[in-house]
Parts: C-alpha cells; sequence; structure tokens
C-alpha cells in the first residue's frame, strides 16, 4: 500500500426501490477482467459500479426477494456468478440472463469456489447436507456430494479452504471434493478468511464469560504448502476482516469494525502499514481489486467506500473495456409516404418465445453441394441391370443426408483411429484384402501450403491439442501411432510417467552436438545405472532406428526417478499443481549438470581402450557460458569476485516498476533480452562483509566464452512478456555472438548480415535448432507441452532451407517456419529454447560405432562358479558380428496396476496401462558347435515395489530377484542398466536377434531393433489371412513333438524352442514345401483350438528342478531347468519332408 493510499470515492448504496430505505451491502466483489464493482443486497438485485468514480452500470435480479441476500459473486469470461440461498444464477455483464438454477436440494446455500476445471466448474455448499457441483458453461447440476460438514464461507487457493460455523476451515480437494486437512483456527466461529497462494488467513471470534462472543485480537494463518499452523499475527483493535494481497504472496491487509487498516507481511508481523478509514457507523466487509491497486469497504450507513492511489487505482490487472449502450436515436419513420420500406419497422420485444421461432436443428439451408463419393468405393461396387450397389461404408445411414458445407480438411481433425485389430478384421473381409474406404488416411503432404497460421487462431487448434492413447484389450500395441506419423522422424508416447519431458528430448536429438556427445558417452565402458548421459544416448538411438515409429523413453525418465535429487527438485510427475513449464526448466539445468558430471567420471577413471577417450571439460565447452560476476556494495563501493560459470541461461527483459504496461519493452528485441540474461544486471539486498550489515549489492557478469550449445529458458512470468514474444518474427532462427573485454554482444538480422560483411570482429554465429513451448489447454485441457525442431541442421547433409518439424508427443507433421516461430498469448508460449553453432550444423558424428567397448559383453560376473546356466562369449572364438544369430527370450512382472477411470454408466476407460518391469533376459547362441549355450543369462535387479511377479507366465518368483537368494541360486543379479547395455551393443555390433512374438520383447526392454536384424518366428509360421498368431508352446509340441511351458515359462527353453523351430522354418523353405505346412500346422490348430494336448502319464504334473539346485533339496517352483551334460548342445530332430509333412 503506497503511502499516498486515501479515500477516493464514496457513494450511498441504492435502495431496493424508488420509496424504499437504503439496504446494507450483503457482498462486494471487484470483477476480474472489467473496471467493474459488484454488488448484492438483501431482496436478491446484483448492481455494478465502473470505474473510480463508481458510476452505476448494469443492476438486474438475480433471485427472488423470498430468496434472501444475495450471498457471494464469482467471475468468469462469459459473465457474472451470484448465489443465493436457494438459487445460483449466471448472467451477463450487460444484465440479460445466461441461466438460472433451482434445486429441491438448495435449502440453505452460503458459498462456493471454483474447482479444478477452473471457472468451467463451481462447486456450491451451505449449511445443508449436500454440496452441489454445476458446470458452469451448460447450466447443470453434474453431482451431488453429500457431507456431514457445514459451510460459511469458500475461497479457492492451493485447495479449496471452507470455514464451518464453529471455528474450523476444511481444506478440500478441489477434484474428490475429500476433506484432506482440518485447521481449527478459532473456538467459536469464524468471521472472516480469504486464501491466495499458499496461505489461509482467519479472523473469528471466542467464548467468553456469560456466552458472549468476543472478536480475537489477532489474525490466525495457515501454511497450505507445508500444512501447518504458523504464528498468529497480533491486531489489538479486533481483527475483523482480512484480505490477502493478490499479487505479493506474502501481504495481507486486517481491518477492524472501526475501519482501522494494517498492511502486513505474514513473514514478518512487527512491521505494518496503518490507515484509518473513517465512518460514522460500522464497517461490515472488506474486498481487494485482482490488481491489488483498490480497496472497497461498506458501512453500516449503506455506504460503499473506495480507497487507493489516486495515480494509479484500478480494479483489474489488464482490464477489458465495458461494453456501452447505442448512443443517438434512430431516425423518424416516415409513415405518409409509400416509398418506406416495411422492414425499417423495429420488432418488439416479446418475453415468450414466438411461434416463428425453429429450433435451430431444423433450419436448414438450401443448396448445399453434393456429397463426394470416394473413387476407391466406386471401385468395389457391383454390377447389375438396373445399376450398382456396395456395402455402405459411410458412418451415416442410406440414404441419410449429409452436411456438405463443411469447409474443414480432413487432416485437420485428429479423431482417434481405429485400432489394428479392427482394421486388421475389415480388411480380411473388404474385397481382395483391399481397406474400406474410410480407413483410406490422406498422406501428408510434404509441400506445405499458404494457409493461414494455425499459432494465430484464437483457440487451441488441433494440431496442438494434448493426444491421449486409446487402449483395447490388446493393449498398448493395438493403438494406431501410425495414424498420427506419416514421417520418417519418430514421435514419443506420452502414456508413461514424467512424459513432459519428450519435448525437450527430442529438441536435444535433433541438436547434432548433443546427439554426438551423448553416443559417444554411451559406447563407451560406463556402467554407472544413474547416468542419464548413457540413458540419452540409448534414446537418441532408438529414435534414429526407428525411422517413424513411435518409441518411449521409459528407460530415460525410470532412471531420472531414481536420482535422489529430482524428487526435491520437483521435476517428477507427483506435485499436481507444478507448472509443466517450470519443470521443464528446471530438468533443463538438472540435466546438463548431470550429463556434465557423468562425463567427468568416465572421462577420470577410463583407459586409453579406444581412439575416442573421454576428454576432460568436453561438456563445459559444450554448455557452459564462462564469466566471473562481481558484486558491489552500493554503500561502501567495495567490490568482490567469483567464477560464475552457467549451464543454462536464463532470459531477461525490461522491468515494469510502475505496474502497468510497460511501454519500455515494446522495443526490445531478442538480442537484448538475451544479452540482459547472459550478462545480469541486478540489484537486491545481500550481506556485505565490509559494512557488516545488509546493504544494496549490484550484481553483473565479466564474460569471458560462450558455449557451442546456448540452452535458454525464457522466464515468461507476465503478459507483457507474452505480448513480446507474440510480435511476429521475434525470435530469430540465427543470431551472432561477439564477446569482447568480458562484455557479452548478440545480433540478429540486418545487424548480423553487416558484422559479418565487415568481418572485422571474431564473432560466433548459432542456429536455432529447436523448443520446447507450453500449450495452455484452457478449460477443457490441462497445459502440455510440445518441441519444435530443425531437422535441417541434423540431416546428412545441409538441405539448403529450414525443416520444421511439430513434435506433439507421437503426433509428427511438418511445419512451415512462420508457424514454428509465431507465438500465441493466449495459448503458445515457448519455455526452452536452443541454439547450436553453425559451424556444426549437419556434423553426425558415427565413429562410435567403430569405437564401440564391447568388452562388456564378454565379461563374466560369475567366472568362479561352475553350476552356472551360461557360458560367455569368448572375444577371440565367438566375436559377435552381422552374421550373428542370437535367440533372446525375456520374462517380465508387473511393478504398475492399470489405472482405470468408471464412469457413471459403468463402463470403464483405461486412463494409464499396466507398466512392466524386466526381470529376466536370457540370449543363446544361434549358430556354431555350441548353437543353443546361453551365453547370458541375467536377472534384473527392480527398485520399484513388484505388485505381481506373473510366476506363472514368467517362472520369476520374489526369491529369484533377492539379492541374498539370488546368490545362492547362482543367478547372475544385475542392475537394468548393465543388462540392457549387452542388449544393445548387441545390437550396434549387427547381429539378428530371433525369437517368438519380440515386439513385446523389445518394448519392455525399450529398445528398437531394425527390422532387417529381427527374425520373429510369430511372423515366420503366420498366414496372414488367418489373423491368428500361433503360440509358441502349439507350434513346439505340432513341429518339435516337444511339450513346453508345462507348469510355467522359462526364458533359456523358450529362446531354444524358437531358435529350433527357425531350423525347422529352414528345412520346409529349402524344401519348397513352407505353404502346404502353414496350411497343415493351421488346420491341426483348428481342431485343437490351438492348444497342445494335456499331457498324461507318469511324467504328468512333474515340477521343474532349481538352477542350480539348492543344496539338493527338492525344488521350491518352478525356475530354470538344470543344466545337464550335453543339455546345452541342440540337435535337430531328423525328419523327411513328404506326404503329410512328418505331422501325423
Amino acid at each position: 500500500m503506497d503511502g499516498d493510499w486515501d479515500e477516493v470515492a464514496r457513494i450511498p448504496f441504492p435502495p431496493p426501490g424508488l420509496r424504499a430505505m437504503p439496504t446494507p451491502v450483503t457482498v462486494l466483489a471487484f470483477d476480474t477482467s472489467q473496471e467493474l464493482l459488484w454488488t448484492g443486497n438483501e431482496y436478491g438485485r446484483v448492481s455494478s459500479f465502473y470505474g473510480t468514480k463508481l458510476q452505476p452500470y448494469t443492476s438486474f435480479k438475480a433471485h427472488t426477494s423470498q430468496d434472501g441476500p444475495v450471498r457471494q459473486i464469482l467471475f468468469c469470461d462469459k459473465g457474472v456468478i451470484a448465489l443465493g440461498s436457494r438459487s445460483v444464477h449466471m448472467a451477463s455483464r450487460r444484465g440479460p440472463p445466461l441461466w438460472s438454477i433451482r434445486h429441491e436440494d438448495m435449502q440453505e446455500l452460503r458459498c462456493m469456489s471454483f474447482t479444478s476445471k477452473g471457472t468451467a466448474e463451481i462447486l456450491v455448499a451451505g449449511e445443508q447436507d449436500k454440496m452441489l457441483v454445476i458446470d458452469t458453461i451448460k447450466g447443470e447440476i453434474t453431482k451431488q456430494v453429500s457431507t456431514e460438514h457445514k459451510y460459511t464461507i469458500m475461497r479457492r487457493s492451493r485447495y479449496i479452504c471452507a470455514a464451518t460455523p464453529t471455528g474450523a476451515v476444511h481444506i478440500i480437494d478441489s477434484l474428490s471434493f475429500q476433506v484432506i486437512k482440518i485447521w481449527n483456527a478459532h473456538t467459536a466461529a469464524i468471521n472472516d478468511m480469504d486464501a491466495q497462494h499458499d496461505f489461509i488467513v482467519t479472523c473469528g471470534y471466542s467464548m467468553r464469560h456469560g456466552g458472549n462472543y468476543m472478536p480475537d485480537p489477532f489474525v490466525n494463518v495457515f501454511d497450505l504448502k507445508n500444512m501447518v499452523s504458523m504464528s498468529p499475527i497480533p491486531f489489538p483493535a479486533g481483527a475483523a476482516y482480512v484480505r490477502m494481497h493478490p499479487r505479493m504472496s506474502t501481504t495481507s491487509i486486517v481491518m477492524s469494525q472501526i475501519g482501522q487498516m494494517h498492511v502486513v507481511d505474514l513473514m514478518n508481523p512487527n512491521t505494518s502499514n496503518v490507515r484509518q478509514a473513517n465512518s460514522l457507523s460500522y464497517f461490515s466487509m472488506i474486498e481487494i481489486a485482482s490488481s491489488g491497486e483498490a480497496v472497497a469497504l461498506a458501512d453500516g450507513d449503506c455506504y460503499i467506500h473506495l480507497w487507493g492511489s489516486p495515480n494509479k487505482i484500478h480494479f483489474a490487472e489488464f482490464p477489458t473495456p465495458i461494453e456501452t449502450a447505442d448512443s443517438g436515436t434512430e431516425p423518424r419513420i416516415d409513415f405518409d409516404s409509400p416509398d418506406t420500406p416495411l422492414s425499417s419497422v423495429g420488432m418488439p420485444y416479446y418475453r415468450e418465445v414466438l411461434l416463428s421461432a425453429w429450433p435451430s436443428n431444423m433450419v436448414t439451408e438450401v443448396g448445399a453441394p453434393p456429397v463426394k463419393i470416394d473413387p476407391q468405393f466406386l471401385a468395389t461396387l457391383q454390377e447389375r441391370d438396373w445399376g450398382y450397389f456396395g456395402k455402405n461404408t459411410r458412418q451415416s445411414r442410406r440414404n441419410q443426408v449429409e452436411d456438405t458445407r463443411s469447409t474443414e480438411s480432413p487432416q485437420s481433425s485428429l479423431k482417434p483411429p481405429k485400432f489394428l485389430s479392427e482394421k486388421a478384421r475389415e480388411a480380411a473381409k473388404s474385397p481382395a484384402g483391399t481397406p474400406a474406404p474410410e480407413e483410406v488416411i490422406p498422406e501428408i503432404p510434404q509441400v506445405l501450403q499458404d494457409t493461414k497460421l494455425e499459432s494465430l487462431k484464437i483457440e487451441v487448434p488441433e494440431l496442438y491439442q494434448n493426444i491421449e492413447i486409446k487402449y483395447s484389450k490388446f493393449g498398448i500395441d493395438d493403438f494406431d501411432f501410425g495414424y498420427f506419423n506419416k514421417t520418417q522422424y519418430s514421435g514419443l508416447q506420452n502414456h508413461i510417467v514424467n512424459a513432459y519431458a519428450n519435448p525437450l528430448l527430442q529438441v536435444m536429438h535433433y541438436t547434432p552436438l548433443i546427439r554426438n556427445i551423448a553416443l559417444r558417452h554411451a559406447a563407451t565402458a560406463c556402467v554407472d545405472e544413474l547416468c542419464l548421459l548413457c540413458e540419452l544416448g540409448f534414446l537418441f538411438d532408438m529414435l534414429h532406428k526407428a525411422e517413424g515409429e513411435a518409441c518411449q523413453a521409459s528407460n530415460f525418465t525410470k532412471t531420472l526417478s531414481y536420482h535422489p535429487e529430482a524428487g526435491k527438485l520437483g521435476l517428477l510427475e507427483e506435485e499436481p499443481h507444478s507448472s509443466r513449464t517450470m519443470m521443464l526448466q528446471q530438468l533443463t539445468r538438472f540435466l546438463l549438470r548431470q550429463m556434465t558430471v557423468n562425463y567427468g567420471l568416465m572421462a577420470q577413471n577410463s583407459q586409453p581402450y579406444a581412439a575416442d577417450t573421454p576428454r576432460p571439460g568436453v561438456l563445459e565447452e559444450l554448455f557452459q557460458t564462462s564469466a566471473t560476476s562481481s558484486i558491489r556494495c552500493m554503500n561502501c563501493r567495495s567490490e568482490t569476485t567469483k567464477a560464475d560459470h552457467t549451464m543454462v541461461n536464463e532470459l531477461m527483459y525490461p522491468q515494469n516498476k510502475s505496474g502497468h504496461r510497460n511501454p519500455r519493452i515494446r522495443g526490445t528485441t531478442f538480442s537484448q533480452a538475451l544479452k540482459m540474461g547472459v550478462e545480469r544486471e541486478t540489484t537486491n539486498k545481500g550481506w556485505c562483509n565490509n559494512c557488516l550489515r545488509y546493504q544494496t549489492l549490484a550484481t553483473r557478469k565479466t564474460i569471458h566464452r560462450v558455449p557451442s550449445v546456448l540452452m535458454l529458458t525464457t522466464a515468461i512470468n507476465n503478459n507483457d512478456h507474452r505480448r513480446l514474444w507474440a510480435t511476429p518474427g521475434w525470435l530469430p532462427e540465427e543470431i551472432g555472438v561477439i564477446v569482447d573485454n568480458g562484455q557479452f554482444f548478440c545480433f540478429e538480422g540486418e545487424d548480423l548480415k553487416l558484422h559479418l560483411q565487415r568481418g572485422i570482429h571474431d564473432i560466433t554465429v548459432y542456429s536455432l535448432t529447436g523448443l520446447a513451448v507450453n500449450i495452455e489447454g484452457g478449460q477443457q485441457q490441462r497445459s502440455h507441452l510440445v518441441a519444435m525442431a530443425n531437422i535441417a541442421h541434423s540431416a546428412p547433409s545441409p538441405p539448403g532451407q529450414s525443416q520444421w518439424y511439430l513434435f506433439n508427443d507421437f503426433h509428427v507433421k511438418p511445419i512451415p517456419s512462420q508457424e514454428a516461430l509465431t507465438f500465441n498469448t493466449s495459448w503458445k508460449t515457448p519455455s526452452v529454447i536452443v541454439y547450436q553453432v553453425k559451424a556444426a550444423n549437419n556434423q553426425l558424428d558415427s565413429s562410435w560405432k567403430q569405437n564401440l567397448d564391447s568388452r562388456l559383453l564378454y565379461l563374466d560376473l560369475q567366472a568362479d562358479r561352475a553350476d552356472k546356466t551360461y557360458r560367455t562369449l569368448d572375444r577371440q572364438t565367438e566375436p559377435a558380428g552381422p552374421d550373428t544369430i542370437v535367440a533372446i527370450d525375456t520374462e517380465f512382472v508387473k511393478i504398475s496396476q492399470p489405472e482405470v477411470e468408471m464412469h457413471s454408466d459403468g463402463e470403464s476407460k483405461i486412463i494409464r496401462p499396466t507398466v512392466h518391469a524386466l526381470a529376466r533376459t536370457s540370449i543363446v547362441r544361434g549358430s556354431g558347435m555350441d548353437e543353443g549355450l546361453p551365453f547370458i543369462d541375467d536377472y534384473i535387479t527392480i527398485k520399484e515395489k513388484v505388485v505381481d511377479y506373473l510366476t506363472s507366465y514368467s517362472g520369476i518368483t520374489p526369491e529369484d530377484l533377492d539379492i541374498n537368494m539370488a546368490q545362492q541360486r547362482g543367478h547372475n543379479l544385475v542392475p537394468l542398466k548393465i543388462a540392457y547395455k549387452k542388449i544393445w551393443i548387441l545390437l550396434n555390433l549387427g547381429c539378428k536377434f530371433l525369437g517368438h512374438g519380440l515386439k513385446q520383447d523389445f518394448r519392455v526392454i525399450n529398445i528398437h531393433v531394425p527390422k532387417a536384424q529381427v527374425i520373429d518366428t510369430s511372423d515366420l509360421f503366420f498366414i496372414k489371412e488367418r489373423l491368428r498368431k500361433l503360440s509358441l508352446q502349439f507350434l513346439a509340441h505340432t513341429l518339435l513333438k516337444e511339450d513346453i511351458q508345462q507348469s510355467t515359462h522359462d526364458s533359456i527353453e523358450d529362446a531354444r524352442t524358437a531358435l529350433r523351430l527357425y531350423r525347422k522354418y529352414q528345412e520346409f523353405h529349402e524344401a519348397g514345401i513352407l505353404e502346404p505346412m502353414l496350411q497343415e500346422i493351421y488346420a491341426k490348430g483348428v481342431a485343437s483350438n490351438f492348444k497342445p494336448p494335456a499331457k498324461v502319464g507318469p511324467g504328468a504334473g512333474v515340477p521343474r528342478t532349481d538352477t542350480p539346485p539348492v543344496d539338493g533339496a527338492a525344488p521350491l517352483g518352478p525356475t530354470t531347468p538344470s543344466r545337464k551334460t550335453g543339455a546345452l548342445m541342440l540337435g535337430t530332430p531328423a525328419s523327411t519332408p513328404g506326404k503329410g509333412l512328418g505331422l501325423r
């Protein structure tokens, strides 16, 4: 509260009628978007006053007089919501009603609050046993919540805070409406309450002798962030009313009934600013505007007082103009002239609906264009003598009229596609296996049309909206990700936890310097299970190999969650109210620090094994802005310096000191904001060792060197910053940087061209490689992040022009450069920006493949054990390479149950699917003298809580993954990083992976193997028209005459069986009998329901033995079979192809 605050206006409150006596004000509320002060009276009338002179603007009846006073007023974009005792009314700011709700359960309403859906939904409550949830858009009651508590005041902050008549405050979850905390604020009752930011403040009463209520001489404070009470703020005059300052998070205004006002800092209550409001009676309420620049008071004499600074007072922070009545009068109509048109006579206003007012759904336009018939549909028609006929493939019924006026292109709609299983069934039923016409997806044009920019639209276009993955009974593998991506650049799935990091990962992937350093590090001997730089290398390699198929960063996000600092920094998706853009910016800083640590440790510990041994300081040169900070005391002029190196630079803008729109910021260029952000000239309070007290300290950076990659965060904190970014062409695709005498100079556009032509200074040119953008989804969707990447800079050869792509998780689409660099103040703002030195563009380093450290593959961690189930490869005699075939099988456990949302109609929807974790990996030799002998049999330590070991399917028991029991059983228990890296080394050595149904294995492993390196026996023994793949158990019984998986699954046994089936396939293929063989296999499957017959006889029900047997005891459960002499040598049963193909 500035020193010149005073009363600027005082008006009498209008009486309810012409001859009626004045009545007191029952509610005061400042409009959040217009310069209006709203009031309510005891008879249900709502009135508004405009501007600092409080001129009457609108007045309307919200409730009947029998309903009593107006209890509370809330605001949204469309209008004003007024609460009465038995009804809720919404009207536009001009007065006309939008909707009004009366309900039998509305008996004694007292308060209301917006919910987690923002202004689209309110929760109303009172001194009754039910709370009601109302959709403000439709004007309907959507839910009734039974409650045993009664509420008199509600305020919305981090949670919904509700005061009870007994002096307690209930903290209510804004989504589930459950009470999560009860705070006993006062012993008798609460008179006033407010909640803003992280604090609740209350004024109330205590019971004195004789049953009298006495105002408490203090204000109680509650910390919502830590859920604890704070020290009360003393107020000897008797605290009657309190309000939190909307812009100063720890400042509150406390007022007594006699008009004494204190402006108090909750963190330092000993200092306060005191004002006195004058009235001949008492004050009944106080309200503060959302701008913090105006305060309204109501007194017992029915007057309204307006306080503020005469030069600065305004109500809304960014007000919109009000609508005013049309000025002037219409010209007089000359009825005497026959030339006067009848249309000049105005229509009267009717309160009832006219008979001629047809419903909008019954009004149609004529002359609509004809329906376009798909040429592919015409090709499927069958001819008869009377014409042509065919299957109705449209979504509408036969002969039903279609709306052909829609000009919306089919590509602008992102309707969820059909599941792959549905498409396969329809393709099999359509003639010649061709897809039905509605399933023919138009190709996305790579030559972009010059259309209106999506970023300039008022609402969020579908291109930028968040897309949810739909799940069928076959899980996520049945979702058609290809529908959303027709490019060769892979997107990232968003169903995993911490998927908000996807845009940052995509931008870093398309920055060559970052991609190169990550891949080179991943190819070293690093086995640190918390190494995020390795995980980046694995992810970048997967994105490159996938060539447009959707990937997921589950291993990266899992490793991120293991870091103890990640939770402390708020990087995990556990805090529901965290800003995604703030989380991403914090993740950027954390990730670069960890990458530097990971690279530095490897550089210190590495031996000169490869040619590209990590060199210390490489990451610092890549990301670090080297500088020295000078800190000067403004009192004694003493100065201290310290090294101040920064990995991520935050942009700075001209400061707004007046509280109004900042005229200085409009002419600011991006280069100027970057210069201010790098040099960071700031002034703040700090300790001066010379003065031995807190003084004003000025800080400035002296820049010594700039990095090869500039990682920038935007720090957009207000609407001035948003408007600046919305300036067309504000973000340049190229900038030039000069560091001279400790100063940082940045140039763009024509200035950059001029400096390059002169060639006087040593200027470093940077190219914009990508940026992460925050998309505000409005009330219907939560905000999310997308990536814009210029893939031209990471192409093998320069294409000659920018090629911008939008990465909206797994939705990938090319966009024009102007679309990528255009922002919207309402819903599209940048979060993280990445520039790279132009000289490094298109410099992709693939030497890591030649220098791949494969020692881990040949390292035996249990060399001293003779009873292990595997024998490691020998580097000299069994080097892995492109001609190596390895058979692989894995086992999983369940670490998370699916998150299911139940609807009121009984239907369920999967929000997040079941999460599996890799528990065992077995890889056997696929050729040579030791064909079938395992060389990898790793059990994986799992840090998450296992909710289901799936023992009957995986053969995994809790003892197998217990570090003590695994050692006794001879299991090679290793971290996920080591097991994964062995497979990754085999992949990049060119080995071919053989197995049965490998798609699910690779998904849980989180690795992408190119099709050329995959031999899947489920595809080899498959007839596409049959729409059914055969199980490994059925094929083993039918072709190999072996019964596997009798009591459980075993990965070594399954890998060997797949290998033997592949040898069978080769036999059939070489003999030319593969097709009839497949037909007979399917015929046997139909006869046996595709299941092998149950095993009978003396050997039935014999459990498997442990591997190795535990002290000769009987087996405790199904685990790996014991390896006997010769058991690891696979022999192919002899069979002579002929009649019946040996299957009888």
